[in-house]
């Protein structure tokens, strides 16, 4: 076993501790932005099949180069009007979605012959000025506008809460988010991702909730 296989495995394990025995299957998403597609391909050589970029036309260039591999494909970063067609084209999920006029656009452009793109709505959940998402009191318009939408899927929130070195403040974003999330599931019975914890504090986001955790640097090490 190479040492990305270990490394992937080892993550796996934590993820599975942090679960518990009684825990729900923990969806593993290695964050590749910035990683060569050589890197993806060898990770993917290891089992894993989700991937996660921010920047379409990067991930445009890798999705060429890995077409053999059939990988699940996932947008994380921010999404501009004019990459709307892209990533309805060539996209399995966006992650990222935070604006009304983004649904139509990408609705539209998703083709019929592909299955309807996943989407998860993004949430400002600590109100961070720098930061993307919509505000917490924005989701139900969202959810209930994609919800409406033939060619897209509503499966849930998505959240990159404010960096803390206190873990006790990550946990309350954290559990916001999960109380945000049992909330719109209620309205919209057939969510089931709560994407939120990345590679410093995926097993906190695990204990407080999470469905997905995106990992980069301690699947891949330093970005390139």
């Amino acid at each position: 076993m190479n040492a990305g296989c270990i490394t992937l495995e080892a993550i796996r394990a934590r993820i599975a501790t942090a679960e518990g025995p009684a825990g729900p299957a923990t969806t593993l998403l290695a964050v590749s932005k910035t990683q060569s597609a050589s890197a993806v391909r060898a990770l993917a050589a290891c089992g894993q099949r989700q991937f996660g970029e921010n920047y379409v036309q990067e991930a445009l260039a890798k999705q060429r180069e890995l077409a053999d591999l059939g990988l699940e494909w996932h947008l994380i970063g921010p999404l501009q009007s004019n990459k709307c067609r892209e990533v309805a084209q060539h996209f399995d999920w966006l992650e990222s979605l935070d604006r009304v006029k983004l649904v139509a656009l990408l609705d539209a452009a998703r083709p019929p012959a592909r299955p309807p793109l996943n989407v998860l709505i993004q949430v400002n959940i600590d109100d961070e000025a720098s930061k993307s998402g919509c505000m917490p009191e924005q989701v139900a318009e969202l959810a209930g506008l994609v919800a409406q939408a033939p060619r897209l899927v509503l499966r849930g929130l998505m959240a990159i809460p404010a960096p803390a070195a206190d873990h006790a403040r990550r946990a309350a974003a954290f559990r916001r988010m999960r109380a945000l999330f049992d909330a719109l599931r209620a309205r919209h019975p057939g969510i089931d991702t709560l994407s939120m914890g990345m590679s410093d504090d995926f097993e906190l986001a695990i204990t407080c909730g999470a469905t997905e955790v995106r990992v980069g640097s301690a699947l891949f090490g330093p970005r390139g």
